[in-house]
């Protein structure tokens, strides 16, 4: 059978029957997609690299972690596992260190047009405010618009109940609604009062 007609759940039934093959089409398959969902967890290309590598680890070491009997799709199962990575890690991070910093790279506005300065400062913003949200807040929408998992996907990969995630959709998108706000009133009084 051509490995584009495999399935990634019957991939999995042949990982627990040990096929390297089946192991390695489901890397190359997948690493890109899971790599970019773990970035945008972790906002640090590292971290994002050994969560999707610690990952697929994992379900070659412990593939009958994976239980087709169960009808998940594969990739909505990964993505738990991604996320339960995601809030070990923080809270290795929270005991280690209270570094609360957003964003370590800081353009040089004389190196870009003003275009570009207006662009990275946008997306700054827009990444303050994400980065502003609780952890879970930001996972429901990382999974249902980076990634493009229905809310029931998304509430399985984050084991919780379509209702749940669906609040923590509405509060998310208030929560960023009321960082841009602020950031726009903050400009707006920087701009009005000047500095002297």
């Amino acid at each position: 059978m051509d490995s584009i007609e495999q399935t990634d759940e019957s991939l999995m039934d042949r990982i627990k029957d040990g096929s390297h093959q089946a192991f390695a089409i489901l890397v190359r398959r997948h690493t890109e997609r899971f790599f970019a969902a773990s970035y945008r967890m972790t906002s640090n290309r590292a971290e994002a690299e050994d969560m999707v590598q610690d990952a697929f680890l994992k379900i070659w070491n412990k593939p009958d972690l994976w239980q087709s009997g169960r009808g998940a799709k594969f990739t909505t199962w990964f993505y738990r596992i991604l996320v339960n990575q995601n809030i070990d890690r923080l809270r290795k991070s929270q005991k280690m260190t209270s570094d609360d910093s957003i964003l370590p790279f800081i353009a040089d506005a004389r190196l870009n047009a003003e275009q570009q300065v207006a662009m990275n400062e946008e997306e700054k913003t827009i990444e303050r405010a994400l980065s502003s949200l609780p952890e879970r807040q930001k996972t429901a929408l990382n999974l249902c618009f980076y990634e493009g998992l229905s809310n029931a996907q998304a509430a399985q990969a984050m084991g919780i109940k379509i209702k749940a995630l669906e609040s923590l959709l509405m509060r998310a998108k208030a929560g960023i609604r009321d960082c841009l706000k602020q950031d726009t009133k903050q400009k707006l009084n920087g701009e009005n009062y000047g500095t002297q």
